[in-house]
């Protein structure tokens, strides 16, 4: 079975990322780096139960990628949103095949010490206009293990989009995490809701 592993808000800057999860969380970011292989940088926060956020935004002085970045950034315009989730697997051979049609190819990455693989659809787009996850496997240490605990909690992560049931059977073979909950909506959409040292705090798309 996959695991949820984190979740990403997408921005045209990280200057304007880091405004938006700061206003609606209340939690300050920590410093990331930089994926030379998709020409992008993020910034990160430690959730609890091994989870984090990350903020990530086309880096202006990487070099032009050879091929469309993940998480559709090259066409990225919009105020920043909670745009994409990341499933773990132990197993990237065996889980992709079972993923939704077009849930990309493997490659691998780093960033740092960092080793990873992760499943990246040539064009940039995962399926279900985003609302799909992307697929990642660890070599080595986990990005958690090294951030500091905000004291925020993930309590729900609401997949909203108009064949949200079909997306939902497709993933409910892989995936068992009641955190994690589909719902049909006119616009695709992620939501995901926190407890922040008590409060309950959402973020989503800007308003």
């Amino acid at each position: 079975m996959l695991s949820l592993d984190h979740i990403a808000v997408a921005a045209r800057t990280l200057k304007e990322g880091r405004a938006f999860v700061e206003q609606a969380l209340g939690i300050s970011l920590q410093k990331g780096g930089q994926h030379p292989r998709f020409g992008t940088h993020n910034l990160l926060i430690g959730l609890e139960d091994g989870l984090y956020l990350e903020v990530i935004a086309v880096d202006p002085q990487a070099d032009l990628p050879p091929d469309p970045r993940w998480f559709r950034l090259d066409e990225f315009e919009d105020d920043p949103c909670l745009h994409n989730w990341i499933c773990r697997t132990e197993d990237m051979a065996a889980d992709l095949p079972r993923m939704p049609v077009g849930a990309g190819r493997v490659v691998a990455l780093a960033r740092g010490d960092l080793r990873w693989k992760m499943a990246v659809p040539e064009d940039g787009r995962l399926p279900y206009d985003e609302t799909c996850p992307a697929l990642i496997q660890w070599q080595g240490r986990h990005p958690a293990a090294g951030l500091k605990q905000s004291g925020a909690r993930l309590l729900r992560l609401v997949v909203r989009h108009p064949e949200a049931d079909t997306l939902a059977a497709e993933m409910a073979p892989l995936l068992d995490d009641p955190r994690v909950v589909f719902e049909r909506a006119d616009r695709p959409a992620l939501v995901a809701e926190f407890d922040v040292n008590g409060e309950r705090r959402s973020l989503g798309r800007a308003e």
